[in-house]
């Protein structure tokens, strides 16, 4: 798919996530804005999933380990076909199929039900080793904030990564530098975070996570078969595409009220119709 597709289909996931967590009065629009070009990719260009079959045994498996932003992860989905565009608005209301955080229990495609920072990488790890143990070819990937590094059970997963030599599972973290209270340097600092993920085993890509160029060249690269896991370390912007919300830890968890929602819709067109 040319990068000018990417980038439409990615605006448009933006646009379902200010939609669906000003439907809801509630969600984490931030996080969810800065992954929406990783997620983009990886559901239209790099896995293997087919929105008739999402149980297909040599499917794709993706973790959501920033269960947080679901918002992002409902978009890409819907804009895909795993369901109606109109079901994002019901986001966070009762009865749903989408819950504030992914549940496996309730939406067909969702591989894993996350939302305990922290936890999502290690069942990817059990996913990629399965496909390992039972000789399949596909493999696991999952995204991280790049504030969940501050949990221990991510480093205990990486080591096991690394001893079972899980060249199959494909890590990537949300690296928008803010966190729920300020910046990684001001909560509690996982840097470097190249090193300490080369230090656990893991080949290490560093792009731009916006950048739809360096985002396929790191997942041509990360899939080699070399006996090391990967992990791609993506910078990117948190609240990307809604000038009020980029760079703004404040809006990690909280929606638009009626005016801002105006605001941020209008900038998105507008970023829409210069593509």
């Amino acid at each position: 798919m040319e990068n000018r597709q990417l980038k439409i289909i990615a605006n448009e996931v933006r646009k379902d996530i200010i939609d669906g967590t000003h439907a809801a009065k509630c969600g984490h629009p931030g996080g969810s804005l800065s992954s929406a070009d990783i997620l983009t990719y990886l559901y239209f260009e790099e896995m293997h999933v087919d929105p008739k079959n999402p149980v297909d045994p040599d499917r794709d498996r993706f973790v959501l380990s920033k269960g947080h932003a679901a918002p992002a992860l409902y978009g890409a989905m819907a804009e895909r076909g795993f369901f109606p565009k109109e079901e994002l608005l019901t986001l966070r209301k009762v009865g749903t199929r989408l819950q504030g955080h992914p549940s496996m229990r309730h939406l067909p495609g969702v591989d894993m039900s996350t939302g305990s920072l922290g936890q999502g990488v290690s069942a990817a790890c059990g996913m990629a080793l399965a496909g390992k143990l039972l000789k399949k070819n596909y493999r696991a990937y999952s995204i991280l904030g790049d504030g969940e590094l501050e949990e221990g059970q991510v480093w205990e997963a990486a080591m096991f990564a690394s001893a079972k030599k899980l060249d199959n599972l494909i890590l990537v973290i949300d690296y928008n530098n803010l966190q729920i209270d300020g910046t990684l340097a001001e909560v509690n600092s996982p840097e470097p975070i190249d090193a300490k993920f080369e230090a656990f085993g893991f080949e290490v890509f560093c792009i731009d996570g916006h950048d739809f160029d360096q985002i396929r060249d790191a997942f041509a690269k990360a899939k080699e078969a070399n006996g090391r896991p990967k992990a791609i370390i993506a910078k990117t912007v948190k609240g990307k595409g809604v000038s009020f919300m980029e760079n703004v830890c404040g809006w990690h968890g909280k929606a638009t009220n009626d005016a801002e929602y105006e605001v941020a819709k209008a900038d998105l067109e507008r970023l829409g119709a210069t593509l």
